[in-house]
């Protein structure tokens, strides 16, 4: 079968399924791409003929900006728990380098991205091409060797017959739950148009099974005497739970065990908010309730987690001096950390395992009983941050409370960076699994809006609230003009504070003043950036890329927005609320720290104040090099 590499690349992603549990769902369910010298001729040539031989066997979707598309790809995967996902192709050079910070996105939060990248000429025939790098030491590397470090699996196809082990090997790490990341085949231009004979059971229909990795017996074994011996078991469930489709299997072994739930930022809708064994948010943005039982817990169960420095609080959160960890996990190096005893398992064949490994023990009822006082303790309080009635600008959680209150239980709240992920982590009382999308992995600013289309692409039956803030927004809302493109209805509720509030306050707390984090003229008193807040338009910003726009000022108006969104239909298109809040009005403390260094030496007061508590917290932190036995060591 003679066809072009990229041709070739085209039509075998289209053949390309997942399946597990028997559901069978398209790999790579269509691809992204912005055109130039890199990839036009080639892989853009290869997707116009699909298109036209079948529009629905590989679907392209037009982006704005490289590093949006990956966004939105990452999105679509999260929605569709790692069985999905999209592709993206780029040009040579700056189109291609736009979508590394997308990878490392992906990579960190371990989840399925294709990246198709343009490269310069295989033959060195033209040297140097526009765009091309020049190294004279190294002829060999171009600027897609950037994506090496922050993929799980990097090919550069040099020859068309170097193609099929790229492509299976490729497929072999999206599919793989341990591994899975962005995957990275740079295509030099010239190979992409290249003709070649290809196998017709290249293009054969094939089926990548995920599997559902059960615990090894003594692994197991191991877990569940020491699970047996606590009298202070937490969970602390994570993103692989959610991914696993075990929220079900977790709720079923917490109420046979009494085993109380606290979440990572990823994993926040484990269990139902309501639930009298889920604590909620847990770490640096955790509850208060969650993280005093983290502070006295002496086993930890961590399931698909990978204990980020917001989880542990830096290393705080858990502070008894026998803390032991069991890591269920499916990759045993996010298993082994913590000095922890690994299950390397899928999380619902492991939740299910230990269920029947554990049959007829319990936590005591006065520790369950605890749990669910915690749980309404807090829903108190959040209750009374989503009608706080600040004045004269409303609180952001207030904003969020609305959009609580508006939203179904199956719509999905998304935001990556700000202040909001720590308060939505507390406040926001998740009802379904996949109802809270919040990347806390890499916290890319940006993310929202572009994620936000590749979420309602991968459920068109849900509506999404994208929650972003006026920093976000600013650094990437080009998707927003795919979103118009394409009629995918979004909901943005755009939250204008004039500035970076997270940092502002992180700034603060440090001594730093809140420096350089808010929106304003340069003074010409001062010569500093301290004058008059900035005269800019966001919500005239997105009504000119044919957004529909509704400003409001209050929190009714607010609601009221929010339900007309609602209302509103599903192919009508992006909508965009516009509401001021006041940066100075924070959420409910959690009770917890953040390891982030503060000046050693400092003329400021601020600043010097700030170490002495920074001092002051760091010496809760602890190692987490346990257990203390041999035998455990050895175990």
């Amino acid at each position: 079968m003679r066809l072009t590499v990229a041709q070739a690349t085209v039509r075998f992603l289209a053949a390309q399924f997942t399946e597990r549990d028997g559901v069978e769902h398209r790999l790579i369910e269509g691809c992204f791409g912005i055109f130039g010298h890199g990839n036009v001729a080639g892989l853009g040539q290869a997707l116009l003929e699909a298109e036209l031989d079948d529009p629905a066997a590989l679907p392209y979707h037009q982006a704005r900006n490289e590093q949006g598309m990956v966004h939105a790809a990452v999105g679509y995967a999260r929605m569709r728990n790692r069985l999905s996902t999209l592709a993206c192709t780029s040009s040579i050079g700056p189109g291609a380098t736009n979508m590394v910070t997308g990878a490392a996105l992906a990579t960190i939060n371990r989840l399925p991205v294709l990246l198709l990248p343009g490269d310069v000429f295989a033959t060195r025939v033209a040297d140097p091409v526009l765009q091309q790098l020049e190294l004279p030491h190294a002829p060999d590397v171009t600027v897609n060797d950037a994506f090496r470090p922050v993929s799980r699996f990097f090919d550069r196809v040099w020859r068309p017959e170097q193609l099929p082990a790229a492509l299976l090997g490729a497929m072999r790490v999206l599919t793989d739950p341990a591994e899975t990341g962005a995957v990275t085949l740079a295509m030099p231009q010239d190979v992409q148009a290249e003709g070649y004979d290809w196998p017709a059971e290249l293009f054969a229909r094939r089926v990548w099974h995920v599997p559902r990795t059960v615990p090894e017996p003594a692994a197991l074994a191991r877990a569940a005497a020491v699970i047996r011996a606590a009298e202070r078991p937490l969970i602390v469930a994570g993103g692989g739970l959610i991914y696993s489709e075990a929220t079900d299997t977790l709720r079923a072994f917490a109420e046979a065990t009494g085993i109380p739930v606290a979440e990572t930022q990823a994993g926040k809708g484990s269990l139902p908010y309501d639930h009298p064994l889920a604590l909620g948010a847990v770490g640096a943005t955790g509850t208060p309730g969650a993280n005093r039982f983290a502070r006295s817990a002496d086993v930890v169960i961590g399931i698909g987690t990978r204990y980020s420095d917001f989880t542990t609080a830096s290393r705080t959160a858990f502070q008894d001096p026998g803390v032991r960890f069991v890591n269920v996990n499916v990759a045993a190096f996010d298993g082994a950390k913590h000095a922890g005893l690994p299950v390397v398992a899928d999380a619902r064949a492991a939740l299910e395992a230990l269920t029947e490994a554990l049959a007829g023990w319990s936590v005591p009822a006065s520790y369950r009983s605890a749990a669910a006082e915690a749980n309404a303790e807090w829903d108190a309080v959040v209750a009374g941050t989503y009608a706080a009635g600040h004045e004269p600008l409303p609180a952001q959680t207030e904003v969020i409370g609305a959009v609580n209150e508006v939203s179904a239980p199956r719509d999905v709240v998304l935001n990556a960076a700000g202040s909001m992920p720590g308060e939505l982590h507390k406040l926001w009382r998740t009802r379904d699994p996949k109802g809270y999308h919040v990347e806390y992995g890499y916290s890319t600013m940006g993310y929202e809006i572009a994620a936000g289309v590749g979420v309602r692409m991968a459920a068109p039956d849900r509506d999404v609230f994208v929650l972003v803030g006026d920093g976000s927004y600013l650094m990437m809302a080009q998707e927003l003009v795919t979103a118009v493109q394409e009629r995918i209805k979004i909901v943005v509720v755009l939250v204008q504070n004039h500035g970076f509030a997270s940092i502002g306050s992180l700034s603060e707390s440090l001594g730093s003043q809140r420096f350089g984090t808010a929106y304003r003229y340069r003074s010409g008193e001062s010569g500093r950036l301290d004058g008059d807040v900035l005269p800019v338009d966001l919500a005239a910003n997105a009504a000119s890329l044919g957004v529909t726009v509704v400003r409001v000022s209050t929190v009714d108006e607010l609601r009221a927005a929010l339900r007309d969104a609602k209302a509103a239909p599903a192919d009508g298109g992006p909508i965009l609320i516009h509401v001021e809040t006041d940066p100075l009005a924070g959420a409910p403390d959690s009770d917890s720290w953040w390891d982030v260094p503060v000046s050693e030496t400092a003329a400021l007061d601020t600043t010097r104040s700030a170490r002495a508590e920074y001092e002051r917290q760091k010496k809760a932190q602890r190692p987490l090099v346990g257990p203390s036995s041999t035998e455990e060591s050895d175990a």
